[in-house]
């Protein structure tokens, strides 16, 4: 399901309802229902192959499930990420960035982009623990008042008044630019740790199961840690 969202969501694969419409005034059924067909082909291949990449990869590494092992989680989250680079997916931070795009590329106003990248946040599951969203909201409201109306986005002059105000957010916080590529990798390893402890948490509940069969009463629970997930590929 990711893979096939990614490749409707990129310009360069996707096909628009009107192009599609278009086509179909001009094109006899048989053609149309073949152009569809090999759409669908196209996709189910595309989604195939990255699918057959990235079991390649984790059918060569050793995971350890112990989200609670720093160096597990390090080492999860390279996997995943030779996995991400070897078939073409987004990273954590590169889904996000690409669901901003697609959402806000047709809002012309400040205020509602700030709206719509807080319900964005909320979707995702990202807490704003330190109330930046508000900051950035007073921010707003400061230069609107300044210039006395609604801050288009295309308004530069007075887009770079809301731009300043929000480096000084930055500075208070500590956040710079340069940080950015730090920032996504904490973000990787948080995300890396979260799957793990589902992973974690997926195993312990099979062994549970398995454990009530009759056959495996006497049986001595194992530890996760030992399980080679190349075993179950």
């Amino acid at each position: 399901q990711i893979c096939a969202s990614q490749i409707f969501l990129q310009k360069d694969n996707g096909i628009t309802i009107r192009s599609y419409a278009k086509d179909a005034t001009s094109t006899p059924p048989s053609s149309q229902a073949l152009k569809g067909d090999q759409m669908l082909k196209d996709i189910f291949l595309e989604v195939k192959n990255k699918f057959q990449t990235a079991i390649g990869i984790l059918k060569k590494e050793k995971i350890t499930i112990d989200p609670d092992d720093p160096a597990a989680v390090s080492h999860y989250a390279k996997v995943m990420k030779t996995v991400r680079e070897k078939a073409d997916l987004y990273s954590a931070s590169q889904q996000i960035k690409s669901t901003i795009d697609e959402q806000t590329k047709d809002i012309p106003d400040a205020r509602t982009y700030l709206l719509t990248l807080k319900e964005i946040r909320i979707k995702q599951g990202l807490v704003d623990d330190r109330g930046i969203e508000t900051m950035m909201m007073e921010a707003l409201e400061k230069v609107e008042k300044e210039i006395k109306k609604p801050l288009m986005r295309n308004d530069k002059k007075n887009m770079a008044l809301l731009t300043a105000e929000f480096d000084k957010i930055n500075k208070k916080f500590g956040i710079r630019k340069e940080d950015l590529p730090k920032y996504e990798e904490d973000l990787e390893l948080k995300v890396a740790k979260a799957q793990l402890e589902e992973l974690k948490k997926d195993a312990l509940e099979a062994m549970e199961t398995q454990k009530k069969r009759e056959e495996f009463k006497d049986e001595e629970m194992g530890d996760v840690r030992s399980l080679d997930i190349r075993n179950f590929l």
